[in-house]
């Protein structure tokens, strides 16, 4: 069975990660694209030879889901029409940019129980998968560390205007926070200090009493570029570089398991209850800096 998929974004993420993904899919038909800039909405839609399209509601007419490429505090309302109409949606991290359209969203995809996934692209990754899968039966969990640290928000071409605005925390910090509890359980505490568009350091308190520590940036020299984690126990330790393990592969990976569980109508693991979930370490963690400031 072929899903036939829309896409609901033109920016930069949409025309380097997912149209691309979307238009080498085996198991997707790509039904077009729609964002509320046309001349993007155009040149990206001829480049990959699919239909451009003017209003949303078009879009959602053509297809069986629909892959979001747009800002956090857009991202809900578009996805709730779209799951209002019965469309399965794969979602961007982090899924809303409050922890209000995060609940009311995972409200709707429940009530209309569709599939929903996010995309946190390290989790699709073949070597962190690895890590997850074998490494860590190794060393047997109990602590760990994380870091993300990149120069992106300085960086004009790589950088969205809401992305520096709502600094790394709400970006690569998604990331590195689903990676660090995946290794060592659901977060259930969080300590956060430092400047949301400088420094931010983390104290995280997992599940059956393991804990992490988590440094971020996305405003440092290009010189000192570190993305990766540590596990420790009583095995030993474990090291992931996350470095270049996110590309065309991973996201490959991503969009046939999303293709996947809505041809079978399974809920993936990483859906929108676990996007909720992130949201609420987020909001967390921001509300420390704030009041920390």
């Amino acid at each position: 069975m072929t899903i036939t998929m829309g896409l609901a974004g033109a920016g930069r993420r949409a025309a380097r990660v997912h149209a691309p993904a979307l238009a080498s899919a085996p198991d997707i038909e790509f039904a077009g694209i729609w964002a509320l800039s046309p001349g993007p909405v155009r040149r990206l839609a001829d480049r990959h030879g699919v239909q451009a399209f003017w209003e949303f509601g078009d879009l959602l007419e053509n297809c069986d889901a629909v892959a979001f490429a747009v800002p956090p505090a857009a991202q809900p309302d578009l996805a709730a029409t779209a799951v209002q109409r019965g469309r399965s949606v794969l979602l961007e991290r982090p899924m809303a940019g409050d922890l209000a359209g995060a609940e009311a969203l995972a409200k709707v995809v429940r009530e209309k129980n569709v599939v929903s996934q996010i995309g946190l692209a390290w989790r699709y990754a073949a070597d962190v998968r690895r890590f997850l899968h074998t490494e860590l039966k190794r060393v047997r969990p109990v602590s760990g560390w994380g870091r993300v640290l990149s120069n992106d928000h300085l960086d004009d071409d790589l950088a969205a205007t809401w992305r520096v605005e709502r600094g790394v925390l709400r970006d690569h910090g998604v990331d590195l926070l689903d990676l660090l509890e995946a290794a060592l359980g659901p977060i259930v505490g969080v300590q956060a200090h430092g400047d949301r568009h400088g420094w931010i350091g983390l104290m995280l308190d997992h599940l059956v009493g393991h804990c992490s520590e988590a440094s971020m940036s996305a405003s440092v020299p290009s010189s000192i570029f570190r993305a990766g984690v540590e596990i420790f126990g009583p095995g030993g330790a474990a090291a992931l570089d996350c470095i270049g393990v996110v590309g065309p592969p991973a996201y490959r990976t991503m969009y046939a398991e999303f293709a996947a569980a809505v041809e079978r109508q399974v809920t993936p693991a990483l859906d929108v209850e676990h996007g909720l979930h992130l949201q609420r370490v987020i909001e967390s963690a921001d509300t420390g800096i704030v009041l920390g400031a």
